[in-house]
């Protein structure tokens, strides 16, 4: 055998050993029940980017958009230090527009494209893509019903996007549109545990034909989990009517980061859902280990002085590949929950966001962010 045929071997060899290990690791990592089954990575996996639902004035104004507006080009200044950033821009007006302020910024635009899809507001984690890998290691995106929180508010454009870009991303959509399930309702912790609240799923104003049982068989299916944690949570106390991602996020499967259970009072948990919180156990019967974020010292004050008459929660942060961006609100507690994150997370660089503006309209940084999982079968490292 020549010495060109003994590399070829070698390297034949060598693939199909990385493969093997790739195709368990994905396989070991998620419960799936069978063929139908996606695996979504865990937000601090590595990313391909991040999906940004740009503000416009199209449906509350002017007004309203300049008010945020500094936020999302904060974001991408940060996000794009370690991954690319897709921003869906309203039309072709705004993309021309918002390309010419983020290079007025000196944003490295290399790392930025835009996407023109028509949509009512900014909350792309609810309405947006979710990114998952088939069985086979395949990137699909799944679709899931969005009807403004329960038709509150405007929702048919963004109801659509995520068809849209699956056919210009020619990425496969899987349409699961029967059943509403924002993003933000629901916490994975990658290794078969699901944790939501049942007031943003099992209402009426969502999921009125689903039990809990038919739900949870119907989501068991598509996300590979078997181990369900419902909290009751509060119908109509705020928009999303209690969604998860407010005050609990999963650390990884054995670790749930949480407001304590004073603060989880003042948030509106009940003691009911308190105790399930702070007494669940992963997929493996183990009792999961707390990390704690406080809320802030004081009600939150907008940039003009008047009181919003509550809290700011820091959990609604958002993990991408070089930074972690977390909700502030010009309170003595931002400085304490931005140490206690980068001690949770050491290589990451933890930037504070000024979120005040954005907070009144019932949402953080979390809620306006969106991971598009790194492609397995065409993986380039660019970061």
């Amino acid at each position: 055998m020549n010495k060109k045929i003994k590399v070829l071997f070698l390297l034949l060899a060598v693939l199909i050993l990385f493969g093997g290990v790739m195709n368990k690791y994905y396989t070991n990592n998620y419960k799936a029940i069978n063929e139908d089954s996606y695996y979504m990575p865990a937000e601090d996996d590595k990313h391909e980017g991040t999906w940004l639902q740009w503000p416009h004035k199209y449906t509350y104004g002017a007004s309203y958009q300049k008010s945020i507006e500094d936020i999302w080009i904060t974001m991408t200044r940060h996000l794009s230090k370690g991954e690319n950033v897709h921003i869906i821009a309203y039309n072709n007006k705004e993309k021309n527009r918002i390309d010419g302020l983020l290079k007025k910024e000196k944003i490295n635009m290399e790392k930025i494209d835009f996407f023109v899809e028509k949509n009512d507001d900014v909350w792309v984690r609810d309405n947006g893509p979710i990114f998952v890998y088939d069985r086979d290691n395949e990137l699909k995106i799944l679709d899931w019903g969005f009807n403004g929180w329960g038709k509150k508010e405007p929702y048919k454009k963004s109801n659509a996007v995520v068809k849209n870009l699956s056919e210009k991303l020619e990425i496969e959509r899987i349409d699961l549109k029967d059943l509403v399930l924002e993003g933000g309702a629901v916490e994975l912790d990658g290794n078969g545990t699901f944790l939501a609240t049942k007031s943003s799923i099992l209402n009426k104003n969502r999921n009125k034909k689903f039990t809990q049982k038919e739900l949870e068989d119907y989501v068991g299916k598509i996300y590979g989990v078997e181990n369900f944690i419902w909290l009751d949570g509060e119908p109509g106390i705020d928009i999303t009517d209690f969604h998860i991602d407010g005050f609990a996020k999963f650390y990884n499967n054995s670790t749930i980061i949480a407001l304590d259970k004073s603060d989880l009072k003042e948030w509106g948990v009940s003691e009911h859902d308190i105790e399930i919180l702070l007494g669940a156990k992963n997929i493996d019967k183990e009792k999961y280990k707390y990390k704690y974020l406080p809320l802030t010292k004081e009600n939150v004050k907008l940039k003009g002085g008047k009181d919003l008459g509550y809290k700011g929660s820091y959990i609604n942060f958002y993990i991408a590949n070089k930074v972690i961006l977390v909700p502030n609100y010009n309170d003595s507690n931002d400085n304490i929950a931005n140490n206690i994150i980068e001690n949770l997370y050491p290589n990451k660089e933890v930037v504070g966001i000024d979120v005040r503006e954005l907070y009144k309209e019932g949402g953080m940084i979390h809620c306006v962010t969106q991971q598009q999982a790194v492609n397995l079968k065409n993986k380039v490292e660019k970061f």
